[in-house]
């Protein structure tokens, strides 16, 4: 792959890293595919053993990023319905307020709807700081599945030049 094509890619990993931190995009996804490209261009062994483990980590980072946070959110017993209502009102809030209108609404969302069901402030605030961190704890995931996949990635081009 040339010069320029590998600094597509990288700009499409970086892309999808900040997608991971600020959920524009599908981060974790984009930085898959960038990394496929370059892998369907290269043609070459250690491309397709750079690909196999980065599928190998978005695969990993999905499946935990999903089932480790629920886990520690449902053990702190925080309503799917708040995680719902935490969601659409932090979509509401990306647009009313780009991008931290996403972290308020869902804020908002999450402690509207636990107050709703407890009618207690005190357990409807500690049910939105688990939510919070159960938040924190998929991105974390998800980001640093892609931070490994990335530096196959930067290995797999060096092995390749």
């Amino acid at each position: 792959m040339s010069t320029l094509g590998i600094v597509l890619v990288a700009l499409a990993i970086a892309v999808g890293i900040i997608g991971i931190i600020v959920p524009i995009l599908p981060g974790g996804l984009l930085v898959f595919a960038a990394i496929a490209v370059w892998a369907i261009v290269e043609r070459d062994t250690v491309a397709w053993v750079i690909l196999g483990i980065a599928a190998a980590l978005f695969v990993a980072a999905e499946v935990i990023k999903y089932t480790w946070p629920v886990r520690r959110m449902r053990a702190a017993d925080v309503s799917t319905r708040s995680l719902v209502a935490g969601g659409v009102l932090g979509i509401i809030g990306f647009f009313v307020i780009p991008v931290i209108g996403l972290v308020i609404g869902f804020v908002l969302g999450v402690f509207l709807a636990e107050l709703a069901y407890r009618r207690d402030r005190a357990l409807a605030w500690t049910s939105t700081k688990h939510a919070l961190k159960g938040v924190a704890l998929s991105v974390g995931v998800e980001l640093t599945g892609a931070l490994l996949a990335t530096v196959a990635w930067v290995v797999g081009v060096y092995l390749t030049q």
